[in-house]
C-alpha cells in the first residue's frame, strides 16, 4: 500500500473527533451491576445526578483520561505516529486532568476549555471478575462541541480524520462531526469513524447506514455494531452486507480475532494473548490505534490488522485503556 492515497500536504497522520472524557475504573462484581440495574457490557447514558449517585455507590475508583477516539489518539502517539483531538473540557478539575493526560503524549489538543454550562464528562466503568466492562457515561461538556471549535487547519493537514459514533448522541457535536468530516475530504484527507456501541447503532441505525455507505472510507466495528447495523444475527451475512460500502473495513471478534475487508480481498486476523485477561476497556479503541497507524504510514491491510491485534492484546492485560507499555517497542519486538 503507498502512502501516496493521502493528503500530500499533511502533517498529521490522524486527527480524532470525540468526546473527551475521565473514566473512573472500578473493579466490583455482578451483584453490583444487578443492584443498580446496569446492562452488563453496555454504555449507558446517564445525567449529573445519576452519575454522582453511581460514584457514591462505587468502591475505590481509579481516575485516568479516557473517551474512545482519545485513547486511539494516544495509542497512535505511543506508536510514533504524528496525531491530533478536538473535544470539549470544562475548565475544572477533571478537564485539566484530561487536557494534561493528552498533550503529556505528543498530542496536539487545542480546543478550548468551556467556561459556563455541564461540568467535564465523566464514564464509571465496572469491571467484573471475568475481565468485562460495563459503562455508565455522563457527557457533560462534551456535548458542548460545536462546529465553531473544530481547527479546520488540523483536519485539512491530516491523512485520515477519526471520529467516533458516540457523537451522534449530541446534535451539536453531529454537526461538528460531519463539518469535519466534508473539511478533511475536501483536502484530499480520508474519513474514518468507530460505530462504537451496539446501543448506539439501535438509536442511530438509518443516519449511521447513510454515513457508512456515503461518506466513510475506513469503517471500524465489533461483532455486535455490524450485525446491529444490518440487522441481522449471522456475522457472514453483516459482513457480506457491509462489502464494498466502504474502502477498508475492520470488525473485531474479542477472543475469535478480526477480519478486514476491502474490496472482494478479506484477510482474518488472529489475537495475541500477552498475559492474562484483566479489563476489556480499550480493546476497540487500541485495535483502531494500531491499524491507524499502521494504514496512515503505509502497511498492508494485513498487517494494519496485526498491529491492531497487538495494541489490543496489550491493553486487556492492565487496567485502564492508556497502555503503561511502550506500544512501539511492543511492535519492534513481536511484528517484523
Amino acid at each position: 500500500m503507498s502512502t501516496s492515497r493521502f493528503n500530500n500536504n499533511a502533517t498529521l497522520d490522524v486527527v480524532g473527533i470525540g468526546n473527551a472524557i475521565v473514566d473512573v475504573l472500578v473493579q466490583t462484581d455482578d451483584g453490583f451491576l444487578n443492584t443498580h440495574s446496569l446492562q452488563k457490557g453496555g454504555m449507558a447514558l446517564i445525567d449529573e445526578k445519576q452519575a454522582e449517585t453511581l460514584y457514591q455507590a462505587s468502591g475505590p475508583g481509579q481516575e485516568t483520561s479516557g473517551g474512545s477516539v482519545a485513547n486511539t489518539m494516544v495509542g497512535i502517539a505511543q506508536l510514533g505516529g504524528r496525531t491530533g483531538f478536538i473535544g470539549r473540557v470544562r475548565d475544572d478539575q477533571l478537564g485539566t486532568i484530561f487536557s494534561h493526560d493528552i498533550r503529556a503524549v505528543g498530542t496536539r489538543f487545542e480546543t478550548s476549555a468551556a467556561t459556563t454550562g455541564a461540568t467535564t464528562a465523566r464514564c464509571l466503568i465496572y469491571v467484573t471478575p471475568d475481565a468485562e466492562r460495563t459503562m455508565c457515561t455522563f457527557l457533560g461538556a462534551s456535548t458542548q462541541l460545536e462546529p465553531d471549535d473544530l481547527d479546520l487547519s488540523m483536519v485539512k493537514q491530516t491523512k485520515v480524520l477519526y471520529l467516533e459514533g458516540y457523537l451522534w448522541d449530541s446534535p451539536a457535536a453531529k454537526r461538528a462531526f460531519l463539518a469535519g468530516a466534508e473539511a478533511c475530504r475536501a483536502a484530499g484527507g480520508q474519513v474514518a469513524l468507530s460505530l462504537s456501541d451496539g446501543f448506539c447503532v439501535d438509536r442511530h441505525r438509518d443516519s449511521f447506514l447513510e454515513l457508512v455507505h456515503n461518506h466513510v472510507d475506513v469503517l471500524f466495528a465489533n461483532e455486535v455494531e455490524i450485525k446491529s447495523l444490518y440487522q441481522t444475527d449471522d456475522f457472514e451475512t453483516a459482513l457480506e452486507q457491509v462489502r464494498g460500502r466502504c474502502s477498508v473495513i475492520a470488525v473485531t471478534r474479542s477472543d475469535q480475532g478480526s477480519v478486514v475487508l476491502s474490496g472482494d480481498q478479506r484477510w482474518d486476523v488472529g489475537i495475541y494473548s500477552l498475559g492474562d485477561l484483566v479489563d476489556t476497556t480499550g480493546a476497540g479503541d487500541l485495535y483502531a490505534g494500531g491499524f491507524l497507524h499502521a494504514y496512515t504510514q503505509g502497511d498492508s491491510l494485513e498487517r494494519c490488522g496485526q498491529l491492531g491485534a497487538l495494541c489490543a492484546g496489550q491493553i486487556v492485560t492492565q487496567l485502564g485503556a492508556r497502555s503503561k507499555e511502550c506500544l512501539k517497542t511492543l511492535a519492534s519486538t513481536h511484528l517484523n
